[in-house]
């Protein structure tokens, strides 16, 4: 199977070559007999590429800024949300408390103190819920609401050292 794949491969490979080959060939005969349909189809792709350039930018807006993040630098009334402080360290994390109440905000104070983590909340199917990143220095604010009590895991989703894979832990929701 790979060898046939490798064949596949060269011959596509060597057609692309010979396409080229025979474009770059070809393209040193100039014809001037045609001017002015050569003027007019510049000005039709100048046209194009602006439409292009409008549609990308307004696609691009339209499809990011409904983004359903929660407004991270919003600042909640005290009573309104639980705080839980999340330590990122290797190979292990911190986490006070390690208990939360369903169906409350929870704002996550998220740092890692020694080098770059990544803050992964996994449901009891290990479904990603939520990340975010452990930045050593810098306090990264992580909202979510959980909407079912259960047991959930925090893994690290960026590569830490030798004992990364061993670097879990749970948080309780009730």
């Amino acid at each position: 199977m790979v060898s046939t794949v490798y064949a596949v491969t060269l011959v596509c490979m060597g057609l692309i070559v010979a396409v080229f080959y025979f474009v770059i060939v070809n393209s040193k005969k100039v014809e001037a007999d045609y001017p002015s349909i050569t003027k007019k189809w510049y000005g039709v792709r100048s046209k194009w590429f602006l439409f292009l350039l409008t549609l990308g930018i307004a696609v691009s807006f339209v499809s990011t800024n409904p983004f359903p993040i929660p407004d991270q630098k919003k600042d909640y009334p005290e009573n309104d949300h639980q705080v839980v402080k999340v330590g990122a360290y290797q190979w292990y994390w911190t986490i006070a408390p390690n208990t939360v109440d369903a169906g409350k905000p929870v704002a996550f104070l998220v740092t890692g103190e020694d080098v770059n983590h990544g803050f992964g909340i996994y449901d009891e199917n290990l479904n990603l819920v939520g990340q975010t990143q452990a930045m050593p220095g810098y306090t990264n604010k992580f909202l979510h609401t959980f909407d079912k009590p259960g047991k959930y895991k925090i893994l690290c989703l960026e590569y830490c050292g030798l004992a990364h894979h061993a670097m879990i832990t749970e948080l309780t929701v009730k």
